[in-house]
C-alpha cells in the first residue's frame, strides 16, 4: 500500500474544515433559538491531535464560546462573527483542496515520466 503522509494529513484537515463549517452552520441557524449558546472548537488544536493521532475518532472537543454578548433570551450568537468564520473556514477548505490536488498531481507527473 502506498503510504502518502501528506495527502492524509491534507485529508485530515479538510474533514475537520467541513467539522467547522457544520458548527458554524448551526451557530447561525440557531440564531433566533432562546437561550443557544454559540459552540466552537479549537481548530488548530483539533488539527494538532489529529496529525499526532495519524487520524480523527471524531471526537471532537466542542465547547460554549466565550466572551459573547447575550441578549435578554439568553442567545449569544453574533451573525457578523459566524459569517466572518464561515468565510475563513470556506478559504482554509479550498486551500486544503487545492493542496490535495497538487499532491496527486505530482503523483501523477512521476507515473507519467515513466522513469525518465
Amino acid at each position: 500500500m502506498l503510504e502518502m503522509p501528506t495527502a492524509d494529513a491534507l485529508e485530515r484537515y479538510l474533514t475537520l474544515t467541513t467539522q467547522q463549517m457544520k458548527l458554524t452552520a448551526a451557530n447561525m441557524a440557531n440564531v433566533d433559538t432562546p437561550g443557544y449558546r454559540t459552540q466552537g472548537l479549537d481548530f488548530e488544536g483539533e488539527f494538532g491531535k489529529a496529525l499526532d493521532a495519524h487520524g480523527m475518532s471524531g471526537d471532537l472537543t466542542i465547547s460554549d464560546v466565550g466572551g459573547l454578548t447575550s441578549r435578554p433570551d439568553g442567545n449569544n450568537v453574533s451573525l457578523d462573527r459566524e459569517s466572518m468564520l464561515m468565510a475563513q473556514t470556506q478559504l482554509q477548505f479550498r486551500t486544503g483542496v487545492e493542496l490535495l490536488r497538487h499532491q496527486y498531481s505530482q503523483m501523477m507527473d512521476a507515473i507519467k515520466s515513466d522513469g525518465k
